[in-house]
């Protein structure tokens, strides 16, 4: 509502955390509606039923969002609030150098629960067969 938007005094929205430069882009952007830069939201997936570590079994196959790379592997967060380990071996069936080669932060992943030690909070994951 483009109206209401200036009916707001920018200098009394700014604060010690939000300066008026920043309140001041907000304002432009919100009389541009419709234009937000971000992809579509992609729901992961996550399965409702596991919400916490003690939920996992070995075996289990579950979607999950990579959350970081790293040149030993890749952690994935499968919705317990502790995310997973896939070991670059557990990446693929074929030798895989770097995992940045092959797989990216915020992809989409189905992966399989290998070990949970929920002593350590420790999730070992793998990506391979996983269909």
């Amino acid at each position: 509502n483009e109206e209401l938007i200036n009916t707001l005094n920018p200098e009394e929205l700014a604060t010690d955390e939000i300066g008026l430069p920043t309140i001041q882009d907000i304002l432009s952007e919100l009389k541009k509606p419709g234009r937000d830069p971000r992809e579509e939201y992609k729901d992961v997936g996550f399965n409702p039923d596991v919400t916490e570590m003690k939920h996992l079994t070995e075996n289990m196959i579950l979607n999950g969002i990579i959350t970081n790379v790293t040149h030993f592997g890749i952690f994935v967060d499968v919705g317990v609030h502790q995310d997973g380990l896939v070991h670059v071996s557990q990446i693929a069936n074929k030798f895989i150098r770097d995992p940045a080669a092959v797989c990216k932060v915020g992809e989409h992943v189905k992966i399989k629960v290998v070990s949970v030690d929920l002593e350590r909070k420790r999730i070992g994951l793998s990506m391979k067969q996983v269909n």
